[in-house]
């Protein structure tokens, strides 16, 4: 038996991982600020470095009228702006090193809660026949919250991947005009016309980034019009035969964040077929017919053993796993459900259902 106001020992155990996770958590965020510092001073050399040969360009050019003095003291100042940045790029690799061990330790202890749970859920209670101390539900969200961090730093890299490298080029692309102005005009003119191409290449980015991260016709015309423009959207820039059916009348829901919960779960399954299963063939399924929505995604892609994913030895550290029993959990917590059927050779079906309002 246990005694009173001493905790067992599998309790003891989640309360240490969780104080683990907690610790490793601060210190991801430490060295996110480094890495986030350290990145800025890469990129400052980096564009450093780029003015110096843009420079040395315009030197190699002109080497009958340049001094020998300033010719020599280019180049020492580029042999220096290499090594500056040399010896940053492996401070930021030294820091990016460290961020992924912590990752991969805080994935092992999520795994190792996740465990602990399944344990817990199957055992039904202690020996005195009283419920687990740890509820399945509390665990359950502290996994939904680590997916909700990871899609935040998922969010992070595409930005500055993306639109910050972009600007990055246009202010090397702007100062290189600026210097061909006077010694080749049209020069300059075709590197403006480049820079104008760039740039709305780049708007357009950046109008796909804000409108997969928050639509703003979610709220002003609903979920079936969001839905239906973001599947053109993704038949545009992927190489997929997509599809989108809807069954019944097209309405608006009157609580709003379930039609923000539809949309959400039929972009991530749709993310799903495609970077997971290489699907060539999709479909999806919007059935507004009754009380009950209803969602069906189907794909011709890679299958998996679904009754796996969602059983106590499920791995959620993969991915592709820990994305479907995020997925599913969400829906759950809004009194939804998540079905998978997928079989060799045949593709998977996803289908995702939740009452039109609360219950």
């Amino acid at each position: 038996m246990t005694m009173t106001g001493i905790l067992d020992p599998r309790q003891e155990i989640i309360q240490s991982v969780l104080e683990e996770m907690k610790q490793i958590k601060g210190r991801l965020m430490e060295i996110k600020g480094q890495l986030d510092q350290t990145q800025m001073v890469v990129d400052k050399e980096q564009q450093r470095n780029a003015d110096i040969a843009t420079e040395l360009r315009i030197i190699q050019d002109n080497l009958d009228t340049v001094p020998r003095q300033d010719i020599r003291s280019k180049y020492d100042e580029a042999m220096d702006a290499r090594f500056r940045v040399t010896t940053m790029r492996s401070q930021l690799e030294k820091f990016q090193a460290q961020r992924e061990m912590l990752e991969r330790q805080q994935t092992l202890l999520s795994s190792i809660l996740n465990k602990l749970q399944g344990v817990d859920v199957l055992s039904g209670g202690d020996e005195n026949g009283h419920d687990s101390p740890v509820p399945a539900r509390g665990i359950n969200i502290v996994r939904i919250v680590q997916a909700q961090e990871e899609e935040r730093e998922r969010l992070a890299r595409q930005m500055h991947d993306g639109p910050a490298q972009s600007l990055t080029n246009f202010i090397l692309q702007t100062e290189i005009c600026q210097r061909l102005f006077d010694r080749n005009p049209e020069r300059a003119a075709e590197e403006l016309g480049n820079l104008k191409s760039a740039a709305s290449v780049t708007f357009q980015k950046v109008r796909d980034f804000i409108f997969d991260l928050s639509p703003m016709m979610l709220n002003d015309l609903g979920v079936v019009p969001t839905v239906r423009r973001y599947v053109e959207s993704f038949k545009e820039k992927n190489d997929i035969d997509t599809r989108l059916d809807i069954l019944g009348e097209e309405r608006r829901l009157e609580q709003r964040y379930r039609e923000v919960v539809i949309f959400r779960g039929i972009q991530e399954l749709m993310a799903h077929a495609r970077d997971y299963a290489n699907a060539t063939q999709l479909t999806i399924r919007l059935d507004l017919s009754s009380t009950r929505i209803k969602i069906y995604v189907t794909d011709n892609g890679e299958s998996f053993d679904a009754e796996a994913v969602f059983s106590t030895s499920g791995d959620s550290t993969v991915a592709r796993v820990s994305d479907l029993i995020t997925l599913k959990e969400k829906y759950e917590l809004v009194g939804g459900t998540m079905a998978i059927t997928s079989k060799e050779n045949d593709g998977s079906e996803v289908r995702l259902e939740l009452p039109e309002s609360d219950i």
